[in-house]
């Protein structure tokens, strides 16, 4: 069973079929999905949000969709991505009008704290392209530390950051 986390202000909650005009509102949309392989397909989104909630199945872990306590609304995903040959990560993305709130800093600690207290994994990663300039600033926020850079099968090179566990 793929648990739910709550925050203060959000609920992470597995993916489910309900979540598909979210990954279409992002997914299709060039600019904010644009560090994330979109802009993409109807077709292509459908086989991400069942790739989600795949992984969880295949993995043993995947990503959250993240729900406002407030009002209900989904306004984006945050979570862990594997994919083959490729290393674990913590990853996120929360639609443009959400963004600057806070939101992809709240959903990140709780994910850690499940991965380091649930999962009992001894170190959590993630990695971002280079013109992720967001996301940089997250991985500062969660005090992340550069521990090295590995060209990946894509060709692109990117630094991996080891995060800790929040306090």
């Amino acid at each position: 069973m793929i648990p739910t986390l709550k925050t203060e202000r959000l609920k992470l909650i597995p993916p489910n079929a309900d979540c598909f005009a979210l990954y279409e509102q992002f997914y299709t949309d060039a600019e904010a999905s644009k560090m994330y392989g979109g802009p993409i397909s109807k077709e292509q989104v459908w086989a991400r949000l069942k790739a989600d909630l795949g992984s969880w199945h295949l993995v043993g872990f995947g990503i959250w969709i993240i729900q406002l306590k407030a009002n209900n609304n989904f306004i984006g995903t945050c979570g862990f991505w594997k994919g083959n040959d490729w290393p674990r990560e913590l990853t996120w993305w929360v639609l443009p009008e959400a963004r600057g709130k806070g939101v992809a800093t709240e959903a990140s600690k709780a994910a850690l704290l499940h991965a380091y207290n649930e999962f009992k994994w001894d170190t959590v990663e993630t990695y971002m392209n280079d013109e992720n300039i967001a996301a940089r600033v997250l991985v500062k926020k969660l005090e992340g530390v550069k521990t090295k850079r590995l060209k990946f099968i894509d060709g692109l090179s990117r630094d991996i950051y080891v995060l800790p566990k929040p306090a």
